[in-house]
């Protein structure tokens, strides 16, 4: 999986998490599971989208602020992935999971330090 370089580890993280996604969507759609797939991609890879945005924060509220988007993005993705690991006849989402709440602790830990600072 390449990636673009960067020291950064919560932008790596989101941006392989978001390539995940999309690969598991992808086969979401080939098994038909279209309005899930759909659900899965828009807030799968806006966690990524506004960290990323976040980087270029014009003060330290707008930065705090869309790392709050970007959580909150992950509670929503958090949601689906649970529904597909239980429900029977969906594809396991297996390493996204436990990929994800790694991600929201540390999106977590961004924001509680932000505040502080």
């Amino acid at each position: 999986m390449a990636i673009p370089e960067t020291d950064n580890l919560i932008v790596r993280l989101t941006f392989e998490f978001s390539l995940l996604i999309i690969d598991y969507t992808e086969r979401l759609e080939i098994q038909r599971r279209y309005v899930m797939a759909n659900q899965l991609m828009k807030s799968g890879t806006s966690i990524g989208a506004n960290v990323r945005e976040a980087q270029s924060a014009e003060s330290r509220a707008d930065f705090v602020h869309k790392c709050k988007i970007a959580a909150k993005e992950a509670e929503e993705t958090d949601y689906w992935l649970l529904l597909c690991h239980h429900a029977p006849s969906y594809e396991n989402p297996g390493e996204l999971l436990p990929r994800l709440l790694s991600i929201r602790k540390i999106l977590s830990k961004i924001i509680s330090s932000a505040h502080k600072a």
